[in-house]
C-alpha cells in the first residue's frame, strides 16, 4: 500500500528536536486513524494537538511513545530513533495517559516511591523527587493520604507527577484536563506551563481549545488521522483570512454600506444581509470608528455592534467546514 508523502518536519537552526515523528500512518481492521502526520518538538516548547475525540490525538501519541506499532513513519526521540534503540528512546519518555494509573489503596507519596523504583531511582534521589513533583503538582499538603481518598482530579494531578519522578527530555500528556473539576484543572494546566518553562519538551492532547490556546507554543490541529494545519495562534489565526469579525446591526441599505466598504484598507470582507453587515477586518479596536463613520455616510442606522474575535474553534470550523465540540 502507497502512503502519501509526509508533511515536511519543521527545521529549527540553533535548538535541536527533542520529538521528531514524520509520516505515521496506522490502520485499524481497514480504517484509517493515523495518515501521514508529521510534527516536531524542541526543548522548552509545548506542543499541542488539537482535535475532536476520535481524531486520532491518542493513537498518534501511542506510536510516539512506543506503545503502538506503526504501519509507516519514524520516530526519533532526542536522537535517538525509536526502532534502532527503543529502551533508551522511552526512558527519555514520561508518559501520563488518559487512564488513572494508580493503585488506590497505596497513600499519594507510596505511589510515586514504588513508581520511582520502577524507573531506576532509590534512596535521597528519589525521595527528593517525591517532594519535588508534588509540590509540582501541588498534592504536597495530601502526600499521606490514600488515593482511594483523592477527588477524580487530584488523581490526574498524581498521574502527572509518577510521569516526572524520572526528569523526562520529553512529558507526553493525553487530555489530562479530562472529567477534572475546575481547581484541579487549573493547577494542571499552571503545572504543565511552569514544566514547558524549564526547558521541558511537551506533547499535549486535547479537545479544549482554550487550553491549546493558553499553553501552548505551536498547534497541529488533527482532524479524521491528518494534520490538517500547524503553528502558532498567531499562524494558525491566519488561515482565516483576516482577524477580528464585526457585526453592524441595523437599517437601512445594508448593500451599499458593503459595497463602500470593500476594498478599504484592513478590511478582508464584507458581507451584508437584510439585517446586519459582517466585516471581517484586521483589528477591530483600531477599525469600528471608520466603520462606523462609513455606515453614517451610507445612511445606515446602526442599532448594535459585535465584535467577535477568532479563535482556535473558527480555526477549525473554517478548515473542516465542522464544530470542533460537536465531534
Amino acid at each position: 500500500m502507497s502512503h502519501p508523502p509526509p508533511n515536511p518536519p519543521r527545521q529549527t537552526e540553533t535548538v535541536p528536536d527533542v520529538l521528531r515523528c514524520e509520516g505515521l500512518h496506522k490502520s485499524f481492521d481497514g480504517r484509517v486513524a493515523v495518515d501521514g502526520v508529521s510534527f516536531a518538538i524542541a526543548a522548552g516548547e509545548t506542543y499541542g494537538l488539537l482535535g475532536p475525540n476520535g481524531a486520532g490525538k491518542t493513537t498518534t501519541i501511542s506510536i510516539a511513545c512506543g506503545l503502538l506499532t506503526r504501519d509507516a513513519g519514524t520516530v526519533v526521540v532526542a536522537g535517538r530513533a525509536l526502532d534502532e534503540d527503543p529502551l533508551a528512546a522511552k526512558a527519555l519518555i514520561g508518559y501520563v495517559p488518559q487512564e488513572i494509573a494508580l493503585y488506590p489503596d497505596l497513600t499519594g507519596a507510596e505511589n510515586l516511591v514504588f513508581f520511582g523504583r520502577l524507573q531506576g531511582l532509590a534512596g535521597r534521589a528519589l525521595s527528593a523527587r517525591v517532594d519535588a513533583v508534588l509540590e509540582l503538582v501541588g498534592l504536597a499538603d495530601r502526600r499521606s493520604d490514600r488515593v482511594e481518598k483523592y477527588s477524580g482530579g487530584m488523581q490526574r494531578r498524581l498521574n502527572i507527577a509518577a510521569g516526572m519522578l524520572h526528569e523526562p527530555t520529553l512529558l507526553i500528556l493525553d487530555e489530562p484536563t479530562a472529567g477534572v473539576d475546575p481547581q484541579s484543572r487549573n493547577a494542571i494546566l499552571e503545572a504543565v506551563d511552569e514544566l514547558g518553562g524549564r526547558g521541558l519538551a511537551v506533547l499535549y492532547t486535547t479537545h479544549y481549545m482554550e487550553e491549546a490556546e493558553r499553553l501552548c507554543d505551536r498547534i497541529g490541529i488533527l482532524d479524521e488521522g491528518r494534520l490538517i494545519a500547524e503553528g502558532t495562534r498567531s499562524e494558525l489565526l491566519a488561515v482565516m483570512g483576516g482577524g477580528d469579525r464585526v457585526r453592524l446591526s441595523g437599517s437601512g441599505d445594508l448593500s451599499a454600506l458593503a459595497q463602500l466598504l470593500r476594498g478599504r484598507d484592513g478590511v478582508a470582507r464584507v458581507e451584508a444581509t437584510d439585517s446586519e453587515a459582517v466585516v471581517l477586518v484586521a483589528d477591530a479596536g483600531r477599525m469600528l470608528p471608520g466603520l462606523l463613520e462609513a455606515a453614517g455616510r451610507a445612511e445606515v442606522t446602526v442599532t448594535g455592534v459585535e465584535v467577535e474575535q477568532p479563535d482556535l474553534e473558527a480555526v477549525f470550523l473554517h478548515l473542516t467546514g465542522k464544530a470542533l465540540r460537536d465531534r
